[in-house]
Formats: C-alpha cells, structure tokens, sequence
C-alpha cells in the first residue's frame, strides 16, 4: 500500500481546487490507489471549474455563455418537408425513396443506437434495451430493432453494420443479452458495442467533486452528444469507413416504432446534400417534454424543453398557432464526412448543465448520502447540437401516431400499456389498408419479419381476410 498521494497528482489536485478528494488515500488498496488516479488524471479539471462558473454566475465572460441560446428569439422550422401528409403517388417521395433505397442496398447506411440507459422509471432494473414491448410476442426493444435491420439486410440483399453505444451501468449485461440471444439472428460481426464517455458531478454549492464510493468519482455519462468521441475513441469511425458507410442513422433505445434506416429520410437527406436531418412530430401541447426544433438566426437549432420557459413554449405565431410545435423525436441521418470534420476540426458541442439529486460518499463522516434534494451538477453534451454546424441541416416531419411511440413511463401517457396499444393500432391499420378486416378488441403484432410495412403486408398472398382472434404475424405466417 502507498502511503503518500504521488505529488503530481497533489500538484493537480491542489491547483484545481480540489484536494480534497486526497483525504482517506492512505487508506486505499494499492489496485484502488491505481484506479483512483487514473480517473483523476482522466478529468478536464479546467473544464469543469469553467462550467461550474458559468452556471453560478463567478464568470460572466466565459466562452460557454456566449454559445447559450436566448430562446425567445428563436421561431419556427424556416422550412420542412412533411411526410405525414404524403400521398402514395407522390412522385417527390417516390423519387426520393428510391433514392434511400440505393444506398441502402449499396452498403452506404449504418445505423447507431443509444442504449446507455436503465428502465428506472418503468420499475425495470435492467438495460432499457432489454424491456420486453412487444404486444403479443413479448419482443424486447433490443430484438424489435436488430429484426428491423435484418428484415432490411434481406430484403436489400446487404449487411448493415449496428453501433450500440452503452454505458458503464449496463454495457455487460447488454452485451451478455445480445450473445445469450444469439444476436437474435443478425450477424454478430456486424454489432459493435461501446461505452460513452463520463463527466464528474460536482457539489452544486462548493464546485467540489463528489465521490460516489472512497476512492470513486461520482461519475455520470456524458450524454447522447457523446457519442462522437465515444465512437473515435473505441476506433469505430475506421470500422464505420472500412465498411463504405457514408450516412449513419441514428436513433434511441425507447422508440419501438421508430423507421430504422427509412429510405424515405435517407433519400430526401441526400437528395438535399444535407450534413444532418432531423425527423420531428407535432407535440401535443405547449407543455409536452419535449426539445423542440427551431430557426435561431438562419440557423437549425434544437432547444431542451428545460431551456424553454413556459411563455416562451405557448407563445404563437401570426396565425395563432403554437409557435413552437416540431417536438424533436431523436431521429437524425449524420453523414459520415459531418461526424470526422467535426472530430478533425475539434468543433466543441456545448456542455449543457443540470441540477440533479446525486448519492455521494461523505469522508468527513464516513457514510453515504442519500439527498432529499437536488445537490449538485451534471454535465451533457446532445448530438442534435452539431446541427448548427452542417452546411445544411434538413428537418422533416413525420406521422406521430405511425412513428413516435416511446416507452418512458409506468403509466399514463408514453407507458408500456399506452405503446403496446400504438403498436397493435399501427399493425391494425397496416391490415386494413389490404383489405383485412379485424375485429373489434383484437391485438394484433407483426413482426418486422413478416412486414415492415403496409406496402409489405399488401404483397402478402393468402392471408386471412378477417382476424377474429389475438395474431402474432411472424416470418413463418403464411
């Protein structure tokens, strides 16, 4: 055991402000000495001091403050393209489809997955990714997702390579899931799993960092904007380029409705040259959590609902409308070239900083610490703060009801048992738009395999033309 703090690590410590994480080292184990200074010497201390006075007011000219946004002067999308209302015979859909659909079956798309949370506020102790939505088959997250991009490879005769970005709170139990399931029939040299990176939380107070065990920085993921250094660090942006992929699309773990890989998005996002698109849906009040995409100075900007004060989310436009109503559904296509000049270039993503309760480790009396409030700050960075860096960015607005169905809450609005219904209502009118007649209070699933869409399920032959009773559509239906 080493006795004494190595004084380069003093020095550091000292120099930030921050001795006080030195208390109790001596009573370390040589391994946990090790550990511990390694995640010191891992810290932007500088950084973190320049946050911590941003958000208290110590230093007003902070280069942060002056990338903030006043979201009072931010308005509508200046321009959208809506899905929602398109009609079959539009031969601008159509064109752009085909479009997607070429560079899908060419080897140009990838497609990213955030999943580095845990299903906390659905009582649910494990990966999110894990959490078992489907209606009738029971079909997790995970597995609706990876059949989606199966069900893809082989209608386009491809391989589209998944990047699973995890966290430390569960990247092995994801992983172990994944393998336990045989990567539900994908090809495992296609999935690649990585951590995001993490941020110290600090007393909100002090500035001080908090310790989440002696010996262990209270440590939180930095956030969905991570993910670009995240996937340079694990070398995946070689992978991605070994692969041919130009166009990533990126999603999150809670959407089970989500379009992965739609070629109608890929195809307007190239028709477009666009660096960055973005996919919205209409919010169904002011008061929605949701971020909200907006025109900030001829810029695309998305701003956090916990930006936005409440007169500024109900305020209208010339119309009387809701002025801000492009609720951002965490659906974006990133081209590859966007992703690897903005890690060339070093173009920093705005840290945005929340006030949260975070459990630490109290040396001076030697307990853990549960607060009743919150207590200190959390840093996070967002992907969708790259968009006022594209040359051009392009926001698109699809059909609610058909795409955006998150899993979010125990109950109420956005829970397991309101989704569950979106998806059987979704497969019902995929049905009836074939001519199929389903009786009243009949669930309905189809699988990805079976159908990805209702255009899919009307090449279908010999189907049933009257469901009477529950029905699993799987690969091996008729």
């Amino acid at each position: 055991m080493t006795s004494e703090i190595p004084a380069e690590i003093l020095s550091k410590l000292t120099e930030h402000a921050q001795e006080h994480l030195a208390n109790g080292w001596e009573l370390l184990s040589q391994s946990d000495q090790k550990q511990f200074e390694e995640q010191i010497q891992s810290v932007a201390f500088s950084q973190i001091n320049d946050l911590f006075s941003q958000k208290t007011g110590l230093n007003s000219t902070n280069e942060q403050d002056s990338d903030r946004i006043n979201s009072e002067e931010a308005t509508a999308p200046a321009e959208i393209i809506r899905f929602n209302d398109q009609e079959p015979d539009n031969q601008q859909h159509l064109n752009a489809k085909q479009l997607g659909q070429q560079a899908i079956k060419s080897g140009q798309v990838g497609a990213v997955l955030v999943a580095g949370g845990q299903g906390t506020r659905l009582g649910f102790p494990y990966a999110k990714g894990m959490f078992e939505i489907g209606p009738i088959s029971g079909k997790s997250l995970f597995q609706i997702f990876v059949e989606q991009l199966l069900a893809l490879s082989l209608k386009y005769d491809c391989s589209i390579p998944y990047f699973i970005m995890t966290s430390d709170a569960n990247h092995e139990e994801t992983v172990g899931f994944f393998e336990k399931n045989d990567y539900f029939g994908y090809r495992s040299d296609r999935i690649f799993f990585f951590k995001q990176g993490v941020m110290p939380a600090v007393d909100a107070k002090t500035g001080k960092l908090l310790l989440a065990d002696p010996g262990k920085l209270a440590l939180s993921p930095d956030g969905h904007g991570g993910l670009l250094n995240a996937i340079e660090d694990a070398g995946l942006l070689q992978v991605i380029n070994d692969f041919g992929v130009e166009y990533l699309f990126y999603h999150q773990v809670d959407n089970p409705t989500a379009i992965l890989c739609d070629p109608l998005l890929l195809g307007y996002h190239i028709q477009h040259q666009s660096e960055m698109t973005t996919k919205v849906v209409a919010k169904r009040s002011p008061d929605e959590k949701m971020g909200v995409v907006c025109d900030y100075h001829g810029e695309t900007r998305i701003i956090e609902y916990s930006d936005m004060s409440e007169d500024v989310a109900r305020k209208k436009d010339h119309s009387g409308e809701i002025m801000h109503w492009a609720g951002n559904m965490a659906i974006h296509v990133l081209n590859v070239k966007f992703i690897t000049k903005l890690l060339t270039d070093h173009f920093g993503l705005p840290v945005h900083i929340a006030h949260k309760k975070v459990p630490y480790w109290d040396h001076s009396t030697q307990v853990h610490v549960e607060p009743e409030e919150p207590n200190a700050y959390k840093f996070e960075k967002f992907i969708f703060d790259a968009l006022p860096f594209a040359s051009k960015a392009l926001v698109v607005e699809a059909d609610r009801v058909a795409e955006f169905n998150p899993v979010k809450n125990a109950s109420g609005n956005d829970s397991p048992e309101k989704v569950k219904q979106a998806i059987s209502q979704l497969h019902q009118k995929w049905l009836e738009s074939s001519g199929i007649e389903v009786a009243k209070n009949v669930i309905v699933e189809i699988s990805p395999l079976f159908a990805l869409s209702s255009e899919d399920v009307e090449a279908k032959k010999d189907l049933d033309r009257e469901i009477k009773i529950d029905t699993y559509f799987e690969e091996s239906s008729r």
